[in-house]
């Protein structure tokens, strides 16, 4: 999601990246599958949202290029996979995934895609950093609240979020920020929910929650009257959408799958505290932005809160 990230990321981001829950008894994870995973979904979602930036900015469209890019990315690990002899999902599967992609994809990556053509990227970012909040509060209703420790780890990294983004301007349009409000809630309730339903074994379930996540955002798209643009985007633009399909969607969406199967949902979703920071200092090396004093206080308290969140695993 991050802005990326807009982020499940990646079942959304099982998020990642996204492997989605399986209905098979997966295989135990590595620490180093872990570890793995987590600084894939801090750097390369954090990253994300200059990215979207960049894609916004050249003229594409936003539920066209996050469509087209999850279908492409949804499309080559399925080919991949199927190649390899791996399952098809089957019709259940498939509603899963459908479902799950809709949650994660068309509405949570979407939200935040969306509300970024008028809504700063430090807005954002924290707004995301909600997402283990939400995460938390669906964990529990699914029989899985948060230790003491995991909540003081969520109660410092959002106040970190807060802190990075004093002063942020919601945009003053309406749509963009409910969008944008929304769009954590479903990613977070997709995710819990993800790990009970009937999902593909694997990164199949990555494959089929973006081919169909994808679909969606194209079916958004198509609706609201988006087009391409005739003229060819810039190549910043062109490079951007080419960094989130193969990074932000086929790397990042299946790492954020692999942890949500084998790691507590508050250390799947931690990304959002750290993706803040990622996005500040890509700011300040690309764009030239200097960092307040107040940011690094900021960065502490969320680098703090991360190893509350995983100091268990």
């Amino acid at each position: 999601m991050s802005a990326s990230s807009v982020q499940s990321l990646p079942t959304a981001p099982s998020t990642p990246a996204d492997m989605p829950a399986s209905d098979s008894a997966p295989a135990g994870p590595s620490r180093a599958g872990l570890i793995t995973s987590l600084v894939a979904l801090y750097l390369i979602w954090g990253s994300t949202y200059l990215a979207i930036r960049w894609a916004l900015q050249g003229g594409l469209p936003p539920f066209l290029m996050s469509g087209s890019r999850f279908v492409l990315a949804g499309g080559v690990l399925f080919a991949a996979l199927w190649l390899r002899g791996a399952p098809v999902p089957t019709a259940r599967q498939w509603g899963a995934s459908a479902l799950v992609g809709f949650l994660l994809l068309g509405v949570g990556n979407g939200g935040i895609v969306f509300a970024q053509q008028w809504v700063p990227s430090g807005v954002a970012a924290l707004v995301v950093g909600s997402l283990p909040m939400w995460t938390a509060l669906f964990g529990g209703l699914f029989g899985q609240w948060p230790g003491r420790m995991e909540r003081w780890g969520l109660a410092i990294g959002f106040g970190g979020i807060v802190l990075l983004n004093l002063g942020g301007d919601m945009g003053g349009r309406w749509l963009p920020t409910l969008a944008m409000m929304l769009a954590p809630v479903s990613w977070a309730f997709g995710s819990m929910w993800s790990r009970r339903l009937p999902m593909p074994q694997g990164l199949m379930s990555a494959a089929a929650q973006m081919l169909c996540g994808g679909v969606f955002m194209l079916g958004f798209g198509l609706v609201l009257g988006e087009h391409v643009p005739a003229a060819m985007p810039g190549a910043q633009a062109v490079f951007a959408w080419f960094y989130l399909v193969i990074f932000g969607s086929l790397v990042g969406y299946s790492a954020y799958g692999y942890l949500l199967r084998h790691a507590r949902p508050s250390v799947a979703t931690s990304y959002a505290y750290v993706n803040p920071v990622v996005a500040v200092l890509l700011g300040g090396v690309l764009a030239g932005e200097m960092m307040k004093p107040m940011t690094w206080v900021a960065m502490g308290a969320i680098l703090g809160a991360v190893v509350l969140l995983t100091r268990k695993r």
